[in-house]
């Protein structure tokens, strides 16, 4: 999961319940700073909520964008129901088109991270009229990479049989024997991930874990998509190959971000350098002509 290093809200930050017409969605709603240039739809990861923008929406502010970052339905301070037909793709993506129509500013910049790419893909087929453009970021168009499919599979086993604590505590023991990077929580972060933990849903986290193990390859459903699209990762991601990735942009032509010294959550990590790769591909994405470039 993404850890904000920050839950200090960026200048021009609204915290409010976006209404769409398939129900109310949290989210941080940040105005541009002087005339807008565009506005962008950020989803969460797994076990993620909207607070893992909290870093990228100040410089994307800055360049002229209003960026809203939005807990899914049943993610954090979202609502959602019990049962887990609610956490199909099909489900999810509707969410995510009717959140860029409830925005009332036109076609939107999608970008999805990790399993909120997958989301977001299945958005972009959906309705592609909806979107200006789509951002896979730390996302691929199939499974994740096969530690990951191990650690999802035994969280999802574990929710069907231990309390929502209790998965939490030894998910916290984990961390603390150097299983996970960035141990030293702050008191108020530490607070902040348990209640993220503890709101989210059991059928968000089984439904969401269920189609990071789909062994589906949606490269073909890329490549046809009717928006300009982006692969942007770290160049130390984990929880896809960095390799699998780098065929997949090659073989949809999309526009290609590596970043240096990242990992999993550039987001989190590199919010300034990752907001000026953005912006970079959303002014092309918006020319007349559309080129493809690949980021070193």
């Amino acid at each position: 999961m993404s850890k904000p290093r920050s839950l200090v809200l960026p200048p021009r930050t609204r915290v409010h319940r976006l209404e769409t017409a398939r129900g109310p969605f949290a989210v941080l709603d940040t105005a541009a700073a002087g005339a807008r240039r565009g506005t962008v739809l950020l989803l969460p990861g797994y076990t993620g909520s909207k607070e893992d923008f909290l870093g990228l929406l100040g410089p994307l502010s800055e360049a002229g964008y209003r960026a809203v970052a939005v807990d899914g339905r049943g993610q954090n301070e979202s609502p959602g129901p019990r049962g887990r037909a609610a956490y199909r793709r099909r489900a999810l993506a509707l969410d995510a088109v009717a959140q860029a129509a409830a925005l009332g500013d036109g076609p939107v910049h999608l970008l999805g991270h990790s399993f909120g790419g997958l989301v977001a893909r299945a958005a972009a087929a959906l309705a592609p009229g909806a979107f200006r453009s789509l951002t896979l970021l730390s996302s691929g168009p199939g499974r994740v990479a096969r530690p990951q499919r191990i650690r999802v599979r035994v969280l999802r086993a574990s929710l069907a049989v231990l309390p929502k604590e209790r998965v939490w505590q030894a998910m916290c023991w984990l961390d603390s024997r150097g299983e996970e990077p960035d141990t030293d929580d702050a008191p108020e972060l530490a607070g902040f991930l348990r209640r993220r933990w503890m709101r989210t849903r059991i059928a968000q986290l089984a439904g969401a874990g269920r189609l990071l193990l789909d062994h589906q390859d949606g490269t073909e459903g890329l490549a046809a998509l009717r928006v300009p699209l982006h692969f942007a990762y770290g160049a130390d991601e984990m929880v896809w190959a960095p390799a699998d990735l780098r065929v997949a942009a090659a073989r949809t032509g999309a526009h290609h971000t590596v970043v240096a010294g990242a990992g999993h959550s550039p987001n989190v990590s590199h919010p300034q350098e990752l907001a000026d790769r953005l912006t970079g591909f959303w002014e092309e994405a918006s020319s007349p002509v559309r080129a493809v470039s690949t980021a070193p």
